[in-house]
């Protein structure tokens, strides 16, 4: 059988109004989203979950499908790391998380030693060029790397489904 590989995408936690609290009721509120969605989604024998792994949606979401494994051990979760020092600016307890998800990755791709000004597009890009479906938290705004995100999913004629942060509304093209 195809494996099906699914992304994710979505914005920082500056970009949200709870910003860094993930306690807020309204952030356990897009979790839950979240979580139904790739449930959903290993419902369709989606087996392959990739996680940009910046801080907010895609740490989320990579916690999300750590946590799923244990009552599902056919799925994976790889992270596409755009620079080996992503982390290194973050707060330490950040770092910890961010390190901490990715020693159980079951697959890491690192594009770059040390930032360069493209190597968050060129992750966003290799996330979608190797996935099916992507799945991203989104405010639709036309600026920032979620925009370009999913745009280049359409162009690129994924599978993509939307959860409004705002309104906890689910859009698909599935």
């Amino acid at each position: 059988m195809e494996k099906l590989v699914c992304a994710f995408s979505g914005h920082r936690p500056e970009r949200f109004h709870f910003g860094y609290d993930e306690t807020h009721e309204d952030c356990l509120k897009i979790k839950a989203v979240l979580r139904k969605q790739i449930e959903s989604l290993i419902a369709k024998n989606v087996t392959i979950y990739c996680s940009g792994m910046a801080m907010g949606v895609d740490v989320w979401a990579a916690a999300i499908v750590l946590e799923l494994k244990a009552n599902h051990p056919n799925i994976t979760l790889n992270a596409a790391v755009p620079c080996k020092t992503q982390p290194n600016r973050w707060p330490l307890e950040q770092q910890e998380r961010y390190h901490d998800i990715l020693a159980q990755c079951d697959h890491v791709t690192t594009l770059h030693e040390t930032y360069t000004r493209s190597c968050m597009f060129e992750r966003n890009r290799f996330m979608v060029d190797n996935s099916d479906y992507l799945l991203a938290v989104y405010d639709g705004g036309d600026k920032g790397g979620t925009a370009y995100t999913v745009s280049y999913a359409q162009k690129k004629g994924r599978k993509i489904i939307i959860i409004h942060p705002d309104s906890l509304g689910v859009t698909s093209t599935i």
